[in-house]
C-alpha cells in the first residue's frame, strides 16, 4: 500500500515537472517572439524612402495601399506619415483570411496597429473558386470584426482553380450573400480588368469594384463603374520593407465618407 503511495507521489512530481516545463518553455517562446517583434519593427522604422518610386495617378485625393503577411512586420505610424508631393496614404485594405480555414498570420497586428496609426482600415478575404463559398465567408466572418468607420468586406478574386467559370460565380454570390447578411453591407469585389470581364461579367453590377490594372496613367479599363483601382504592384513606402501595392478611391471626401460603415 505505502510502495503503491509512493510511486503515485512521484508520478504526480514527474507530472507536475513536465508541466512546469511546459510553462517555463511557453513564457521563454512568447519573451523571445515579442523581442523579435519589437526588433523587426524598430528595424521597419528606420526603412525611408525619398518617393513612393512609382507613377501616381492624377485627379485623385485619397490614396492607400493593401497588405499582407507577405509585408513582413510594418512601421504603421511611419506609413501614416509619409507625405510626397502633398500624397498621403489614408487607408489600408488588410489580408483577413483565405479559402476554408487560413487566416493571414499578421492580420490582427496590422488590424490593430494600422488603426492605432490613423488608417482607415478594410479586410479582404482570398478566395478559392474550387471551395464552398458560404464556408469561405464563414471563415472570413470568424475573424474579421467590423465596425463603425471601417471599409466594407473584400473579395478577392484572382483565379479559376480549375472549375467552370459558372460554378465560380455560384459560389462568389454564395461568399457575398452570406457577408452581406452578416454586416449588413455589400461587400467589394477585387480582381484582375482581364479576369473580371472574362469569368464575372455584368453579373455582378450591383457590388462596389476594386479592379487592378497597371500601367495606365489616369484610370483602368474596365467597362463598369469602379470604386477603388489598383494602379500599382511596386509601390514604396516608409515603415515597409518589401514593395507594396497602390490604390486610390475614385470619389471625393463626401463620396468617400458615404462608402464607410455607419
Amino acid at each position: 500500500m505505502k510502495k503503491s503511495r509512493r510511486t503515485k507521489n512521484r508520478i504526480e512530481r514527474i507530472l507536475w515537472l513536465v508541466v512546469l516545463c511546459c510553462l517555463g518553455g511557453t513564457a521563454s517562446y512568447l519573451f523571445l517572439r515579442q523581442r523579435w517583434e519589437r526588433e523587426e519593427e524598430s528595424k521597419a522604422k528606420f526603412v525611408h524612402f525619398t518617393a513612393f518610386g512609382i507613377d501616381i495617378p492624377t485627379g485623385y485625393s485619397i490614396h492607400g495601399i493593401d497588405v499582407s503577411s507577405h509585408q513582413e512586420l510594418i512601421a504603421w505610424q511611419e506609413v501614416r506619415a509619409m507625405k510626397i508631393n502633398n500624397t498621403r496614404l489614408g487607408f489600408v485594405f488588410i489580408k483577413a483570411t483565405e479559402g476554408l480555414n487560413d487566416t493571414d498570420k499578421r492580420f490582427k497586428q496590422n488590424w490593430e496597429k494600422a488603426k492605432a496609426a490613423g488608417m482607415v482600415c478594410g479586410a479582404y478575404h482570398f478566395f478559392l473558386a474550387n471551395k464552398s463559398g458560404a464556408l469561405q465567408a464563414q471563415n472570413f466572418i470568424s475573424q474579421v470584426k467590423l465596425t463603425k468607420g471601417d471599409l466594407p468586406p473584400v473579395l478577392d478574386i484572382e483565379e479559376l482553380y480549375g472549375v467552370k467559370p459558372d460554378s465560380m460565380r455560384s459560389r462568389i454570390r454564395e461568399w457575398l450573400v452570406t457577408v452581406e447578411k452578416a454586416y449588413g453591407v455589400k461587400p467589394i469585389i477585387y480582381s484582375y480588368a482581364d479576369f473580371y470581364e472574362r469569368n464575372l461579367g455584368r453579373a455582378f453590377d450591383a457590388y462596389p469594384l476594386w479592379v487592378a490594372h497597371y500601367f495606365e496613367q489616369e484610370s483602368p479599363h474596365v467597362n463598369r463603374p469602379w470604386t477603388f483601382w489598383q494602379h500599382s504592384d511596386a509601390g514604396h513606402v516608409n515603415g515597409v520593407r518589401n514593395i507594396t501595392d497602390f490604390n486610390v478611391f475614385n470619389g471625393d471626401s463626401l463620396e468617400w465618407q458615404k462608402i464607410l460603415l455607419k
